[in-house]
Order: structure tokens, then C-alpha cells, then sequence
């Protein structure tokens, strides 16, 4: 991509810059193979989105040019961003405010990893949408499955841990390296007593599955979800009944799998057969297990760690792909339980109402990588 004019050292879009800082003006010439309508967005949403991200830069687009005039090193970064985007528009694949929300997150994270390599990395593609990683951390996660027999899948809500397994599952089936898919959870209830539920055995547990068949239904042809689950390809069960099995040449997906004992997760990972993969998912903060009974996805971290062929990738709040609130959200709930385990007394904690900001509160955080900045 051509461009004119001079850039300065890079610098953090979060970096307050100084009264009076001396600014540039740089052009950047599109080649002609990047449709601008592509890169622009539809009516300008990617144009607005590389604005909000950097408001100190004058953003002008005019014919296949685009001209950036702020301070020196944001009008890098912002190069940097507007050349990130022009490789992935070329690839044909449309842009979105989040795709540059997600990209100027990763330019201006301490990694080596280009925007472009991450946002382009196709997994699987079903009715009409392709399903691919939104962040460096579910893009090594997605790796670390193709390199690994058993990968555990650690993280918040929201991070894509089960979906992108899934979507692992469904790839790995159609390219024939597995000939059925396993999908399990175990049948605990989320901090509630349900008591009797009526209807046949399949009735009862069929709500503690709805997740991965709404998942699957995401992936496969629904008119095909039956024929597969009939012939055995696709199986979902709940995770009481792996007990005594071998599963060979098959993709093998535990969900929720913190609310496993550790006597559980032995069970299960020893279904292992040949030709087969296995990935466990779950969230270590929400255990919904007796007091008393310890988490298997905490325990296996202690006795797997290190040994070859299985990996172990954690993901955080920064690989958040809900709304941007569910992050912040996570971020809260983590200072809080290190205030807790610091020994810190809450008014909520004494059963009295709280009308101020609590100790552990920090100033409002945001996945949006440049919110924040002071404006001119």
C-alpha cells in the first residue's frame, strides 16, 4: 500500500499526548484489488469506528486515498490499522466496527501478531457465515487444538471457549480425520434447586444440553442434526454416560467442565481412544459443585500440566466476543474476589446497603482499546 508524507516513533493510542505536539499529515494510496466500499464499510461504519478509535486524528478519505493528520505517532498506528484493514478487505471478507475495535486492540497490545493473520483464519463456513477468531488468545486456542490431542479450554463467559471447539469438531468431521462427534456436560444445576422435572429420561436432561445443540444447530444443516444423531455421528449426552466407554476415532468436546469432581475428570479423560481428540471447556470462577466437592478443572491443572501432548490455554476478559459490557463486567467481578481474598469487609458483605463505590472499584474499564483518551 503506497503512502506519503512522514511517520514518527509508534505510540499508544492510551498515551496522553502533550499540548501543542507537533502533527503530521500522511496519505495513504489504496491499491486498486481493496474495494474502498470493502474498507470503508457500509455507510462509512469502518471509516467512523478508525475515527472513534483515534480521535486526535483527522481521518479523510477521497477516491482511493485516505489522508491521516494528527500527532505523529497515532498517525503511525493509524497507518498501521488502515494497512491492517486494506489486507484483510482484499481477502474479500467485510469489515465491521468490532473488526477494528479487535484490531487496533491487538497493534497496540504488546504482541507480534498482525491483525490481518488473526481476523482472516477461516475454521468453518455453514450457512452463509464463516466462523473464525476474534482475538490473538482464541486464535492460539484454535491452533493449540490442531496441534494437541487434549486441550483444555480455561476462561470467562463469552470467550468462544465451547463454540470455536465445536466449530473444531464439525471441521474435523467434515474433513472425514474423525468419523463421529462427542459432545458432553455434566447434569448440574446452576446455583438453583430444580427438583422433579416430568417426561422421559431424555426430557430431564435435555436442558442441561440446550447449549450445545444450539450451538450445533449454528454449525449443521438442522435437517441434517437428526439423520447425524440417529446414525450415531453426532452424539449429545450428559457426562454420567461416558462411564465404561472407549471412544475411538472421534472429536470429543466437554463442556462446563468445572462442575466435574476430580474423580469425573479422570473418568472422562480416560475415554480416550485411538484416532481421537478431546477439548474441555469451562470457567473455573463459576463452580456450581457442593461445598465441600473440588473442582476437576482445577485439579487437573495441578497433576497435567507440562505433560506432553496436552495444552492448557487460559482465556481472559480481553477475548470477550458478547457485548462490550461482559468484559467490564468479568474485569468487576475479579477485583472484587481479590478484595475478598485480601480480607476486605464490604457494606453488601454486613448485609447493609452501599451508596458509594466500594474499595475494589477502579476507574470504569472498557474493551474498546482507545476509550479513555483525553480529547483535545
Amino acid at each position: 500500500m503506497g503512502s506519503q508524507g512522514s511517520t514518527g516513533s509508534l505510540g499508544s493510542p492510551e498515551s496522553t499526548v502533550p499540548a501543542g505536539a507537533p502533527r503530521v499529515q500522511h496519505q495513504i494510496t489504496v491499491p486498486d484489488d481493496v474495494p474502498m466500499v470493502v474498507l470503508l464499510g457500509r455507510r462509512d461504519e469502518v471509516l467512523r469506528a478508525i475515527e472513534h478509535g483515534f480521535p486526535r486524528v483527522d481521518v479523510h478519505a477521497r477516491g482511493n486515498v485516505i489522508t491521516l493528520t494528527g500527532p505523529v505517532g497515532e498517525v503511525a498506528l493509524a497507518e498501521r490499522l488502515v494497512d491492517e484493514l486494506a489486507t484483510i478487505a482484499a481477502t474479500g471478507q467485510a469489515l465491521s466496527a468490532d473488526a477494528v475495535e479487535r484490531a487496533i486492540a491487538m497493534l497496540t497490545a504488546v504482541t507480534q501478531e498482525r491483525p490481518a493473520q488473526v481476523l482472516t483464519m477461516n475454521i468453518l463456513s455453514s450457512r452463509g457465515r464463516t466462523i473464525r477468531p476474534k482475538t490473538v488468545g482464541q486464535r492460539d486456542y484454535v491452533e493449540a487444538i490442531d496441534r494437541n490431542t487434549i486441550v483444555f479450554g480455561i476462561g470467562p463467559a463469552g470467550t468462544g471457549k465451547t463454540y470455536l471447539a465445536m466449530a473444531k469438531a464439525v471441521q474435523a468431521l467434515q474433513a472425514k480425520q474423525v468419523n463421529r462427534i462427542v459432545l458432553t456436560r455434566p447434569a448440574v444445576e446452576a446455583g438453583e434447586r430444580l427438583g422433579f422435572l416430568p417426561g422421559t429420561l431424555s426430557d430431564k436432561i435435555d436442558p442441561y444440553l440446550r447449549p450445545l445443540y444450539d450451538a450445533l444447530h449454528d454449525m449443521v444443516d438442522p435437517e441434517s442434526i437428526p439423520r447425524l444423531m440417529a446414525a450415531g455421528t453426532i452424539e449429545v449426552a450428559p457426562l454420567a454416560y461416558m462411564r465404561g466407554r472407549t471412544l475411538n476415532d472421534a472429536f470429543i468436546v466437554l463442556d462446563e467442565a468445572q462442575n466435574t469432581s476430580a474423580e469425573q475428570m479422570k473418568m472422562f479423560l480416560t475415554r480416550l481412544g485411538f484416532g481421537s481428540k478431546i477439548v474441555v471447556t469451562g470457567d473455573v470462577t463459576q463452580v456450581d459443585l457442593p461445598a465441600g466437592t473440588s473442582s476437576g478443572l482445577r485439579v487437573v491443572q495441578e497433576i497435567l500440566t507440562g505433560l506432553d501432548d496436552v495444552a492448557f490455554c487460559r482465556l481472559t476478559s480481553a477475548d470477550v466476543v458478547r457485548h462490550r459490557l461482559v468484559g467490564e463486567i468479568i474485569d468487576a467481578y475479579g477485583r472484587w474476589d481479590a478484595h475478598q481474598r485480601a480480607g476486605g469487609v464490604t457494606a453488601a458483605g454486613r448485609g447493609e446497603p452501599r451508596a458509594t463505590a466500594a474499595p475494589w472499584r477502579e476507574a470504569r474499564t472498557t474493551s474498546r482499546a482507545t476509550e479513555g483518551r483525553e480529547r483535545p
